[in-house]
């Protein structure tokens, strides 16, 4: 069987350009006008020059951006669960028509040119109420839009740079294109995506095993940009897992990649980007648990999975694969789920990333229920050297305290 096709219906449309196109873009970027953007905006550059992002080709005009957010189709129909956007002040005097050379410090400087085909000024608690269903600033995805400019600016780019992601994550960055090749030679067809903006406790590896059995195989699939604070950094959820993949899982049933987007905690609307872009990876399921890409109690624990189930039919080819809530059952002393346990909550052990973080950065010791000892002792060694600690809140999600 093939792989699925990419988003929207044809080829991977990646902007990153090369070669001569690639240098003599850089030329033509110093005449141009200067803005500097987000590191959200370069990483949405970054998953654009790759292919990610198929089949956008920049960031959306306020048809697309109102399309997106009040009924997620863009303007030419084509599904899209989230708004990919760019923004700027009176100050930076832009107006339709500029061509634009876009910089980011923390990514080296130039990210990618712009053509501005649209500027339009943004209802920020129009996208936040339709895309997050809140305005609340505690949101970090609210946040971002709140500290937004005051215009957006849509048009075409061609991206120069992958924000040094290829150098600093080695064969663990990957395109789209690689990843596809990389099934291909696997003889892979069937492939469950499993997100992970964490390293990798019982629960997580639990989900991952249980798509193993009914899957070709699975791939682990990192975010590698900026996450909110109190979250554990890129480089050392890599090494968690790999400690993980390398003792727990049989060779051959899964891969490990990363890719370069920046989290906007966005709840279920971030599920179906997440489907959107590993859909153009190759992959034919995501797995979705128990609050997938959520943060706080924003969202009920399931209404990620409900989502898929809203949306009109044929706007992915990509299917969820949906999970019950998992736990460590004393009773059936291993894991399980609500569909398989039927013991009480008391013989229960909720697992949470952000219950595994609180209680290290703490200090306190892990129940070994919780995670695998390799995968501990790198994120005590972690938080023993950490100089500047946040205190990490528990939600609902996180300790059970809520309605499934």
């Amino acid at each position: 069987m093939a792989l699925v096709p990419p988003h929207g219906g044809g080829d991977l449309k990646p902007l990153l350009l090369e070669g001569a196109a690639l240098e003599a873009e850089k030329k033509a970027a110093a005449g141009y006008k200067k803005l500097n953007v987000s590191t959200m905006a370069a990483c949405d550059c970054f998953m654009m020059g790759i292919g990610a992002f198929t089949p956008l080709d920049g960031f959306m005009t306020e048809a697309d951006w109102k399309g997106v957010c009040a009924d997620m189709k863009l303007a030419n129909g084509v599904f899209w669960p989230m708004p990919v956007t760019v923004s700027a002040g009176d100050e930076d005097g832009i107006e339709v028509g500029d061509k634009l050379a876009l910089y980011n410090d923390e990514f080296g400087g130039l990210v990618a040119t712009m053509e501005v085909k649209d500027k339009y000024q943004i209802d920020k608690e129009f996208e936040c109420k339709n895309v997050y269903t809140t305005t609340d600033t505690e949101h970090p995805g609210v946040a971002k839009v709140m500290e937004q400019k005051k215009w957006n600016l849509g048009g075409p780019v061609k991206v120069l740079s992958e924000g040094g992601f290829p150098e600093e994550y080695g064969d663990l960055y990957a395109k789209p294109a690689e990843t596809r090749a990389l099934f291909d030679k696997l003889g892979w067809s069937r492939v469950a995506a499993f997100q992970t903006r964490n390293p990798m406790h019982r629960s997580h590896e639990f989900l991952a095993k249980i798509a193993v059995e009914v899957m070709d195989g699975v791939i682990i699939h990192q975010i590698l940009g900026k996450l909110k604070a109190g979250d554990i950094p890129a480089d050392v959820r890599v090494k968690a897992i790999n400690a993980l993949t390398d003792n727990y899982f049989v060779k051959g049933t899964i891969v490990s990649k990363g890719y370069p987007m920046e989290m906007r905690y966005g709840g279920p609307r971030e599920a179906l980007l997440h489907a959107v872009f590993r859909q153009n990876y190759g992959c034919s399921h995501l797995i979705v648990g128990r609050d997938h890409a959520g943060v706080g109690d924003y969202y009920g624990p399931f209404d990620a999975q409900k989502i898929f189930y809203e949306i009109p039919e044929g706007s992915l080819v990509l299917n969820p694969l949906p999970i019950d809530w998992t736990f460590y059952c004393k009773k059936c002393e291993g894991m399980a789920s609500m569909k398989t346990c039927p013991h009480g909550k008391e013989d229960r052990l909720l697992l949470s990333g952000t219950m595994v973080r609180k209680t290290l950065s703490e200090g306190g010791d892990l129940p070994r229920e919780f995670s695998r000892p390799e995968v501990v002792k790198i994120l005590q060694d972690y938080y023993q050297n950490l100089e500047e600690k946040v205190e990490i809140k528990l939600h609902g999600a996180a300790t059970g305290d809520t309605k499934k």
